[in-house]
């Protein structure tokens, strides 16, 4: 299986829909957009949705922790949102939790981002 990406914002809210695998195999993928979409310069936030994530490696974790870096450094916030058991297990191991906020939805998380949808 592959992996798509669906982007949109609201607002100065990036959000990335992440629908399939993220392994070593697409990565790089959502490294690349996300920070093609970071370097427009018109996004403070981002929030993942994950509802559609079925599977997730160490590269997922590490692609995720280096946007929140990313993010970090320019000021703003990243969220989590929707997050499946099995996903939310793996994330839960590494301790990303205790970096990213988690929230039910994504309508939750862009909010918390002080904007609303």
């Amino acid at each position: 299986m592959s992996l798509t990406l669906q982007v949109q914002h609201s607002r100065n809210v990036l959000v990335v829909r992440l629908c399939g695998e993220l392994d070593h195999h697409t990565a790089e993928k959502v490294r690349r957009t996300i920070e093609t979409e970071l370097e427009k310069g018109i996004y403070t936030h981002l929030v993942l949705n994950l509802a559609d994530l079925e599977f997730m490696d160490s590269s997922g974790l590490g692609v995720i922790l280096g946007r929140y870096k990313k993010v970090t450094q320019l000021g703003g916030k990243m969220m989590l949102c929707s997050i499946r058991p099995s996903i939310y297990r793996l994330m839960e191991m590494s301790g990303l939790f205790k970096i990213l906020p988690i929230y039910e939805d994504e309508r939750s998380a862009v909010s918390a981002c002080g904007v609303a949808s």
